[in-house]
């Protein structure tokens, strides 16, 4: 069961949103920055390995205990380390489309939950790690299967984007997806004994991009 629950979580079929985001990517292509599968591939494991996204994943445990704690009513200072974590977490994200990215499909995946039977012990305003953090709790999907589908979702998402950017088809981008499983449970292992207040971002590239998007005239994705 717990198996299946993950992969309902990392599902495309999940309705948070996630396919109307490219992160920056549509402005990578747009500047013939990235061409080519090869270059993509490159851009995802400069990501894995050096991007805020490590950040988000190795706070995922911490977020996990601090959610059971608090809705469990064991440590009701355990709220206000989530709140802080989640804010903290959504503040290394420069560029205002990405952080409204991360509002919109966290509210999404609390509703969701909520619909499924899962809601918090309380409204509260989580962004994308942190609902994932209580997604991952509420179906009882493990830390280390948790970490591992955070960075994998985030991928196929990233391939998503790109087949409809790039001259890259849909079997391409699941034969990169393939290729990138073991690097994807390598970074995931190495994340889920990290602090993340502890971890640095070396993704300036990303980020410069995530904020000239708002200046792009044409595009198709919302970060």
């Amino acid at each position: 069961m717990t198996s299946l629950a993950l992969l309902q979580l990392v599902s495309p079929a999940l309705p948070v949103g996630a396919f109307s985001y490219s992160e920056g990517l549509e402005v990578l292509i747009q500047a013939g920055a990235l061409k080519s599968e090869a270059g993509l591939e490159q851009w995802l494991i400069a990501e894995l390995e050096r991007g805020s996204l490590r950040l988000e994943a190795a706070a995922l445990a911490t977020l996990m205990a601090d959610l059971d704690r608090w809705v469990n009513g064991a440590d009701q200072s355990a709220r206000l380390r989530l709140l802080d974590l989640d804010g903290w977490l959504l503040a290394t994200r420069e560029a205002a489309e990405v952080r409204a990215q991360q509002r919109q499909m966290g509210g999404s995946l609390l509703q969701l939950l909520a619909d499924m039977g899962h809601p918090l012990t309380e409204p509260l305003t989580l962004a994308w790690p942190a609902a994932w953090a209580w997604a991952a709790l509420s179906l009882g999907v493990s830390e280390a299967d948790t970490v591992e589908g955070y960075l994998y979702s985030w991928v196929a998402n990233q391939l998503s984007a790109a087949v409809r950017l790039l001259p890259l088809g849909p079997t391409r981008a699941q034969v990169l997806q393939h290729r990138l499983l073991p690097r994807i449970a390598a970074e995931a292992q190495e994340l889920l004994a990290a602090d993340p207040r502890t971890l640095w971002s070396a993704g300036v590239g990303a980020s410069l991009a995530q904020l000239s998007h708002a200046e792009l005239y044409s595009r198709l994705f919302r970060s």
